[in-house]
């Protein structure tokens, strides 16, 4: 991850706060997305949910955590995990439906590539710049990818168009 001058230069108190709270929120997220997983009932959802879990939020949450070990930072608590349920288990009225998990996963993904870009802007350390830049550049794969599947789906609301 980081190169080995970069190891011996010793981060600054904003990029401690902010990887922490990088992992924080990302452990946070990875339990949302098991409870979103839950309730989508199309599959092509279920199938972006699973991919983003696993090759996004996850490697993420690994490559931080590991800075923050080799610098000998107390890591952030996670939340445990949640069990897998069946989308049928789980009342009409308390279950979100696919537009409006597709619409809170795109929601977090803007979020997210904010994060990035500011984590990129208040580091020193190029290794860590380039790090949020990576995270950043797949937030945006993953943000096309599910409004494609949102316009596919018919989920994507336009506001209206003003013809004056």
């Amino acid at each position: 991850m980081l190169n080995q001058s970069q190891q011996a230069e010793p981060f600054h108190s904003g990029e401690i706060y902010h990887l922490w709270s990088f992992l924080l929120s990302t452990k946070e997220y990875l339990v949302t997305l098991q409870v979103l997983n839950n309730h989508a009932g199309d599959q092509d959802l279920k199938d972006f949910l699973d991919d983003i879990y696993e090759n996004g939020y996850t490697p993420e949450e690994e490559q931080v955590e590991n800075i923050l070990k080799n610098a000998g930072i107390r890591l952030p608590p996670a939340p445990p995990d949640r069990p897998n349920v069946e989308v049928e288990d789980i009342p009409a009225g308390a279950r979100f439906n696919d537009p409006e998990i597709a619409n809170l996963i795109q929601r977090e993904l803007m979020v997210s590539k904010m994060i990035c870009s500011y984590i990129m802007g208040i580091c020193v350390q190029e290794d860590i710049k380039n790090l949020f830049g990576e995270f950043h550049t797949l937030k945006e794969e993953y943000d096309l990818k599910l409004a494609k599947l949102r316009k596919e789906k018919g989920w994507a609301i336009s506001p209206p168009i003003n013809v004056k």
